[in-house]
Parts: structure tokens; sequence; C-alpha cells
């Protein structure tokens, strides 16, 4: 039975969150999203978590301990100039990634990324690599004219570009040296004469079954090359942090003169690269207003369904294609020439509205409880001029059912846990990002590089040597964050996920109350360095503690090697 066409997110989500699991028991890509997951033992309903959260909040339940006036001043002046200097340092830097030292045109991937390993701020790294990505547009003016808006063309006329992203022998390696799975990290389609068909055979997908389908005229989709590609699981870790949303990406290699997929929609926004040979691309319009910026993707589509395109070319090796979610897409091969390109996609689910829907029921929870207004009972015969039924009635009784609608949701903004539901939604981004790949300074400072080890019989260098001198920073901006669930204060990170999505559960653990100050000053600080001293806790043995277990979960690195 054929497959609809899916995004890599789509297909790695394909078990809804609410439904129950299917009798076959999926791969571990697919792992369903369940009401209440667990995270390091703690069980945690979402809901339930943003309503406690929210009524903690207004009651003003979560209590921190009293600060002295002299360490409240102390922490003002630190927290001042050091704002100031990361300033100072941020313009210092961005002057000297325009000026070329994180040059934008031309270079060699892996060029590229070790001069982006030398930019001290993984924010400003990730502004480079996507300007690397789309130039010559710049970045403000591509966000602000046609992010979510429009398609756009970059031709470079250089094949080079984005040399040593990907490649088809890149391509034959993971095929011999991975666990690559048919319908799980692979793909084979055709489209032939209107039809779309999906040829996935059972088992592992190996070089003899895979190159017999290509040389029948099938394209194939690599859906996850981050898991086989030490490069782009790079590249996407550096990106995710430039979309604030997980990036994903998937390979597509086509032989000449066919077409792989139907026309369709997506529900990302898609960059795609053209990394060898030549594609002859269509772009369409979304067809109604129901279709624009679409929450999912769409089924297949006949020609006669999608008129005219707006956009016709031909990408050869080194050009880039963007286009928003929503807006329909065909792209076939030459006659005599493969294609080899990689979609970078980002921003699924990531819209108000989906924000929104974490917002309102747990508004209307702590409304209920909080306000008899939302407790009232409706009018007795409400049935009676409500309702589809009754909606042409001329009734005064419609009116003021209405007014009373208008004016509880008016009301519901002011129990709106809005911090909270953002909370949930990043808790949700930090399970989607791929870990950090280390730079070499980097893992010479972090527990990933520790000297300990086994050496003349016995186990040498145990222990990290952190004291109140020792100075730290969070290992990327955004590898950490504090969320709550009203009772309690987690840190939830990303330096323990997986390369592959979802593979492991949302990594987090609970930290004393008494220390979410010192972790907000670490988040804060980033990208400079502190002393474990600065920490606001109230010890010192506090403080190193908390240094201890951050190194230790690979949150922190240390600015010399310990």
């Amino acid at each position: 039975m054929e497959r609809k066409h899916m995004s890599a997110f789509a297909l790695y989500q394909t078990l809804p969150a609410d439904a129950p699991p299917p009798a076959k028991k999926p791969p571990v890509q697919l792992v369903a999203k369940k009401k209440k997951k667990k995270e390091n033992g703690v069980a945690v309903n979402k809901a339930n978590a943003l309503k406690a959260q929210v009524k903690s909040e207004r009651r003003k339940m979560r209590k921190k301990l009293p600060k002295s006036a002299q360490r409240e001043e102390r922490q003002k002046g630190s927290a001042q100039k050091q704002q100031q200097q990361q300033q100072e340092e941020d313009e210092e830097e961005e002057e000297e990634c325009m000026n070329g030292d994180v040059e934008a045109g031309g270079e060699m991937i892996d060029g590229l990324l070790v001069d982006l390993a030398r930019v001290n701020n993984s924010r400003l790294r990730a502004s480079q690599l996507f300007k690397w990505l789309i130039d010559p547009i710049p970045a403000k003016a591509f966000f602000r004219d046609t992010w979510e808006k429009k398609p756009i063309l970059v031709q470079r006329e250089n094949p080079h570009y984005y040399k040593g992203l990907f490649s088809t022998a890149e391509f034959d390696r993971i095929l011999r040296e991975e666990d690559v799975q048919f319908g799980v990290n692979l793909d084979v389609t055709s489209y032939t004469n209107g039809k779309r068909e999906t040829h996935n055979p059972p088992g592992r997908a190996l070089p003899f079954t895979v190159w017999d389908f290509y040389k029948s005229g099938c394209s194939l989709r690599m859906l996850n090359p981050q898991a086989f590609s030490s490069t782009f699981w790079n590249v996407l870790s550096i990106l995710q942090e430039q979309f604030g949303s997980m990036a994903g990406a998937n390979v597509y290699l086509t032989p000449p003169g066919t077409q792989g997929f139907a026309p369709h929609y997506d529900d990302i926004e898609a960059f795609v690269v053209q990394l060898e040979g030549k594609k002859h691309w269509r772009v369409y319009n979304p067809r109604s207003e129901d279709e624009v910026l679409p929450v999912l993707s769409s089924p297949n589509f006949k020609q006669t369904d999608i008129g005219k395109p707006i956009l016709e070319v031909v990408l050869e090796a080194g050009d880039l294609l963007y286009f928003p979610r929503g807006f329909i897409h065909q792209g076939d091969c030459l006659p005599d020439v493969h294609s080899l390109h990689i979609t970078i996609s980002s921003y699924q689910k990531n819209s108000w509205g989906d924000l929104l829907q974490k917002v309102v029921p747990a508004a209307l929870e702590v409304a209920m409880e909080e306000d008899v207004e939302f407790r009232q009972g409706l009018p007795l015969d409400y049935l009676t001029y409500m309702g589809v039924q009754n909606s042409d009635n001329d009734d005064s009784r419609r009116t003021k059912f209405f007014s009373r609608i208008e004016s509880l949701l008016k009301k519901l903004k002011d129990y709106a846990p809005v911090d909270a539901a953002v909370d949930q939604k990043a808790r949700d981004f930090l399970h989607d990002c791929l870990p950090p790949v280390l730079t070499p300074e980097e893992l010479a400072t972090s527990v990933q590089g520790a000297p300990t080890r086994w050496e003349g019989g016995e186990v040498i260098d145990v222990g990290a040597q952190i004291n109140t001198q020792t100075r730290v920073r969070l290992l990327r901006a955004g590898c950490a964050r504090l969320c709550s669930d009203g009772d309690s204060v987690h840190i939830c990170y990303t330096t323990d996920n997986s390369r592959v999505y979802h593979k492991e559960v949302p990594k987090s653990f609970e930290i004393q109350t008494e220390h979410t100050d010192a972790v907000e000053f670490l988040i804060h600080s980033y990208p400079q360095f502190v002393t474990v001293g600065s920490f606001p806790c109230e010890s010192a043995e506090d403080r190193v503690t908390l240094a201890e277990l951050l190194f230790e979960r690979g949150i922190i690195h240390t600015e010399e090697p310990l």
C-alpha cells in the first residue's frame, strides 16, 4: 500500500501524541509522545504542570532564599558590567565575522566549520552559518521580506559552494557501514504517469538492493543523514540555535530523467540545497488562504489540482531554493544527469496557534478554580436558541449569550500561563535538539575530555578539580533551561540527547530551589566565563557542589582544562 509523502519530521511523528500505539511495534525513531512522560523517573503531566506553575506564580508560592542588600548590590553591579562587556564583545566578534574572519562565500564546509569553531558565542556561530547558507541574501532582509512569505532562488554558478556537505560517495559509505533500515532511514520512491509509489522492502537497506532500485529509476530519500554524517550533525546542531526550533534534513538522490514524488506541500520551512547534478523545480502558490502556512503536510496532488507554477527553474550544484510551508512543489531530473540535493527544514508546529494550544486549556483550568464566573451554570434553555439549527434566528438571547462568551474570553487572558506554556514549548524543543558537536577546545575543557583513565593497572586523574576560582560557562547558549512544574524546579538540557530523533527520553533533573538563582546567573552570563565563587549561592560548598553537578552532566565547561 502506498504511503503518502511525508517530511522527515512528519515521518518521525506518525504516531499521534494522544492516540494509543499501534499493534505493530514501531522502530525506535517512532516513539510516541504520551500525555504523561517520565523524565529521569519523574512523571510529568504537561497540562497539570502548566496549571500548577501559573497558580504557583499567581499565588507567589515559590519563595527564594532572602538575599542581603550587599549581595543584591554586588549581583546588580556584576550583571551590568557583564552585560556591557558582552555587548562590546558581540559587536567586535560580529564585525570580525563580517570582515571575513568567517567568510560567507564559497568556502568548503570543513574549513567553514573550523572557522566557526573559533567563534566564541554559539548564537553568533549559528547566525554566521545561516548567513553562509543563504549568501548573498542578507539574513535580516530574508527574515523581513521572504521568511514564511514567498520562495526565493539563489543561483551561484559555483558548483563547489556546498562541497563537503554531503555526496553520493557519502551516501554509498553510509549504506555499507551503517545500519540503514528501509522505511525508517531510507525510502525508495517513484512517480510515473501521475502515480506516486513507495517500494520499501523490509529490513536493512544494503547497497546491493538499494542501487538496484536506483538503476531501475527509483529515487532514494535518506530521512536522517545527521544520524550517520558527522558533518551534517554539526551543521544542524548549529542551525537549530538560529531557528529556535528543530532543524532536520532529508537527502534526495534521483536518477536521470525521473521524478520521485508527486506535487505536494509540506508543513516546514524548506531550504533545498543542490549538491550534485541538476534538478528541474516547479513551485506553486498555496491554492487558498486555508493552505497558507498549513498545520499539516498535504496529500499528493494531480497536475490539474495545482494550476501554473510561479517559479520554474533548474537548480545546479551550489544553488539554493527556499520556499515556505504551504507552497506546492515538485522536482524532476533532466534526462542526462542525476540529482543529489538535501532539504534543510525547520519550524514545524512552531506557530502562535501551537503555543495557544498549550496556553488556553491551562488558563481555563485555573480560571475555573479561581473565578466563580467560569463555574456559573449555562442558561437552562440555551439549547433552544443556540447551535447550528438556531444560527439563523434573530433572537436577543443569542446576542446576550455571545456577549457573555466574549466577556469570559477577555477575562481568560488574566489566567493565561504564557511563560509556563513557552517553557513547555522550550522543553519540547530541547528534547528535539541534536546534541552539540564539541570543538577541540570544548572537548578539552568539558567532562567528555576529562583526563580520567586506566593506566598502569589503576585509575588515575579521578575527579574534577573544581573550586571557587574555576571559571565556567554553559557549553552552548541554548543547551539548558530552567523549567518548573509549580512544585519543583528542573534543568532541561540537550547535551545527553541522541543523534537519532527522540531515541532518548527528555533529559532533565531536579535542582534545589536555592540553586535556581545560580543557574539563572549562568544562563544570562553566557558567553562570559564566570568564577564558581561568583555563583549567588549561600555557601562556597553549595557553589562547588552545583558546579560539579552541571559539569558532570556536560552542561558547563571550564575556561582552562582541569
